[in-house]
């Protein structure tokens, strides 16, 4: 899963014209994605974003309502709520088909990754469980490039992802 989700990482970056890195040690988040642009008005031309990516086979590929629920690690969710972060953090959640020999199609002119993945902004969510909290991930934040794009952009002008 891991493996998969960094392709389709690297595929949304490349698209979005980002870098990506990753931060060592990581501090519970996985990727740091970089934008430059003079465009951007929020102190400098390059703003950075923080993305801790996850993945889960048990949520279906098209969810039925405006959501679906994900369990976090409380520690996890606890970085990721920071109310004013220095630097801005998503959770990507790449939905996966429940067989490994599902994930990919390939044919002469294409490669095709199954699903896809959503992101969610969890600053100022409460932790509610013991160990673990689970969160709403929007259904129609799907992260693909224009969404990455969106992100810096509204990053790159002072708010929030």
């Amino acid at each position: 899963m891991e493996i998969l989700q960094i392709g389709y990482l690297h595929a949304v970056a490349a698209a979005a014209k980002c870098s990506i890195g990753t931060p060592v040690p990581d501090k519970k988040l996985d990727w740091v994605a970089t934008h430059q642009s003079s465009a951007h008005t929020a102190g400098d031309d390059e703003v950075t974003l923080k993305i801790a990516l996850k993945a889960t086979a048990t949520v279906p590929a098209n969810p039925a309502s405006d959501f679906f629920s994900f369990t976090l690690k409380n520690e996890h969710l606890e970085y990721l709520s920071y109310l004013n972060p220095t630097v801005n953090r998503i959770l990507v959640v790449m939905l996966l088909p429940p067989k490994i020999e599902d994930w990919i199609r390939a044919g002469c002119d294409y490669l095709e990754l199954r699903h896809c993945c959503y992101w969610v902004n969890l600053s100022g969510h409460k932790i509610t469980g013991r160990e673990r909290t689970t969160v709403r991930v929007p259904t129609n934040q799907v992260f693909d490039d224009r969404a990455l794009c969106a992100i810096m952009e509204r990053i790159g002008s002072g708010g929030r992802p």
